[in-house]
């Protein structure tokens, strides 16, 4: 007997149901059931693992490969802008590479902590990432609805491994960054730039200047928002699109040719007393390290931190590792009795593979 006539017999219509129809039709009820007790058993046993182990494979990773398994097809930047802005037309940017998009790497890191944060998850629908090679670009479409394949190798540009700091490949790639966020400030949009190694654990917008046309973070902050001298990083900034700030942002960026071989925060700190942004108006403000803080200098009080940089590290991997134990601080934080929270007992245990670089940083007077 064929399988098609072995299926066509009727347990309900046949007064002699045979073997291959109704037993047949029991025994793959029994085996179904079966199959969903194993798979519900295999369910359970995955939740609890992922609760013990909350950062080894981090919810909306793509472990078969870095590159989305759906075809990835290039988007119009300003449509893509347009579908993640927030009604005043600002956005949250950064960037990504091959190398930082890797499953259980930085961006996976980046998008767990909005996840985990107080009240920045409603902020990934307004996250614009800007992929510098098309398997980032693939993963991101993956895991996030809002990227734009910023395709660098039409300039001669490649992108795709890690950008060692301060390498040539590391400098020609931050001077990029800043020439494509003036296009961005000139199409009308605010945005708060976040390098991808910024751990945001709660909202920053409470936390900027409403009068500041430019606020950026410090690896180093003296007391004064408004002091020169404070010690800017360009891994997190907050820019209004006005025309003093794409003037400023042009200023900046021809200004790399005076300076050769710098990266754009060693030409910011050269170019932030200027009389040019005086000329021009430009309202600039630095951000104090105990909300936006980093591994150069930690914010201690993890009721006000709003953001943390993986700054003065070198090393991706350096990187990767510390940021673990920095979310695995602050969940466990969030987990407190508010009365313990009120007074926190410890802060960070990291820098840990970041403090070499840490001390050679304090040094060297770099980041």
């Amino acid at each position: 007997m064929s399988n098609s006539e072995a299926g066509a017999a009727d347990p309900i219509n046949d007064s002699k149901p045979s073997y291959s129809g109704g037993n047949h039709l029991a025994v793959n009820r029994v085996v179904n059931a079966m199959l969903l007790l194993g798979g519900a058993a295999a369910l359970i046993g995955l939740l609890l693992y992922n609760s013990a182990y909350p950062f080894r494979f981090l919810p909306g990773s793509y472990h078969g490969a870095s590159e989305s398994p759906f075809p990835c097809e290039a988007k119009d930047l300003n449509s893509v802008l347009k579908n993640a802005s927030m009604e005043d037309r600002t956005v949250i940017l950064t960037t990504l590479n091959d190398a930082w998009a890797e499953p259980n790497s930085m961006f996976d890191l980046f998008l767990e902590s909005f996840r985990i944060g107080n009240g920045t998850q409603r902020l990934l629908k307004n996250l614009v990432v800007i992929c510098l090679d098309r398997k980032a670009y693939c993963r991101c479409l993956y895991l996030h609805p809002h990227c734009y394949y910023l395709d660098t190798t039409k300039l001669g540009d490649n992108f795709t491994s890690e950008a060692v700091f301060m390498t040539p490949t590391y400098i020609h790639m931050m001077w990029a960054r800043i020439d494509l966020l003036a296009s961005i400030l000139e199409m009308g949009y605010n945005f708060v730039f976040t390098d991808t190694d910024v751990m945001w654990l709660q909202d920053p917008f409470q936390r900027f200047y409403s009068e500041a046309d430019f606020q950026i973070a410090c690896d180093q902050f003296f007391g004064n928002s408004s002091d020169v001298n404070n010690n800017p990083n360009g891994g997190f900034n907050y820019v209004k699109s006005n025309n003093r700030t794409v003037k400023f942002y042009k200023f900046w960026y021809k200004s790399r040719e005076a300076y050769p071989g710098n990266h754009d925060q060693d030409v910011l700190n050269k170019i932030k007393g200027d009389p040019f942004i005086r000329e021009i108006g430009l309202k600039m403000r630095f951000l104090d390290t105990a909300y936006f803080g980093g591994f150069c200098e930690p914010s201690r009080d993890l009721n006000l931190v709003c953001t943390m940089h993986a700054n003065c590290c070198v090393g991706l991997d350096n990187k990767v590792y510390d940021l673990r134990i920095l979310l695995d601080n602050w969940t466990k934080f969030m987990s407190l009795p508010q009365s313990m929270k009120a007074s926190p007992p410890s802060s960070w245990t990291v820098p840990q593979k970041c403090r070499d670089s840490l001390e050679r940083s304090r040094k060297n007077g770099t980041r």
